[in-house]
């Protein structure tokens, strides 16, 4: 019997896979048979995820700003037809309200949410989206619920990703393109490691876990896959969260 799991045979491109979520995705794809197109900005860093992909297939990287229109055409004329698409790529800010300033909000929504909103539109104009295919959104529990001090606009950016994955999923249906969106609490990824927190502070927030500790990337990676497989042919418009049971407090 066929493994409903397997994605032999697809090609997948992975945005942000330079490094965390990103990266695991691309290895564990790759594992499962995938041809991986890694994008980002860090060069050496998404070099050092192409040399960890299993597999022996013709794995590609291409490196672009998806906040640079000129990148991101560039990026869209390189690619293969796409059985998969993962919109990892994401950026987080802390700040209390009082400091916000238009500069942030237009850089974390700009790389959170236009970058992938704009992105998709070009993948479906030039038909680089096979039918059927996946896309799959790195959200966060922040942007629905495990709401903390300053963490307001990545929360409402993460929100906002996961509002258009529905209207996406809706208006591409018909062209058989699946929307989907994962939702992690906290994974042991850079992102989280270089914020200023104490030992004490992250006791205190892991013990919020009623499985007593962070997600690992890997973890994510597997949900992430499923709903890039056939085993989720019938799923679409899907928030999917991963968080150890933090949301359950």
């Amino acid at each position: 019997m066929d493994n409903p799991f397997s994605l032999e045979g697809k090609t997948v491109l992975v945005t942000g896979a330079s490094s965390g979520i990103g990266r695991s995705v691309a290895i564990e794809c790759a594992r499962l048979g995938a041809t991986l197109v890694l994008t980002g900005r860090n060069e050496r860093n998404l070099h050092e995820t192409l040399q960890s992909l299993e597999g022996g297939k013709e794995h590609q990287v291409i490196i672009a700003d998806l906040s640079n229109e000129e990148d991101v055409n560039k990026l869209i004329m390189s690619l293969p037809p796409l059985d998969g698409l993962v919109c990892n790529a994401g950026v987080g800010k802390m700040l209390p309200v009082q400091f916000y300033s238009l500069d942030v909000l237009e850089e974390v929504f700009g790389i959170n949410v236009f970058a992938p909103m704009l992105l998709i539109k070009l993948l479906v104009r030039k038909k680089k989206l096979k039918n059927p295919s996946s896309i799959v959104f790195t959200a966060s529990i922040s942007g629905y619920s495990n709401v903390a001090p300053a963490n307001g606009i990545y929360g409402a950016s993460k929100s906002a990703l996961s509002a258009y994955m529905k209207y996406a999923a809706l208006e591409l249906a018909g062209k058989g393109i699946r929307c989907n969106a994962v939702h992690p609490g906290r994974i042991q990824t850079p992102l989280i490691e270089n914020r200023l927190l104490s030992e004490e502070d992250v006791a205190k927030d892991v013990d919020m876990y009623p499985l007593k500790r962070y997600g690992k990337p890997e973890e994510v990676a597997h949900a992430i896959i499923y709903l890039l497989s056939d085993a989720a042919a019938w799923v679409t418009g899907t928030n999917l969260v991963i968080d150890g049971g933090r949301s359950l407090k």
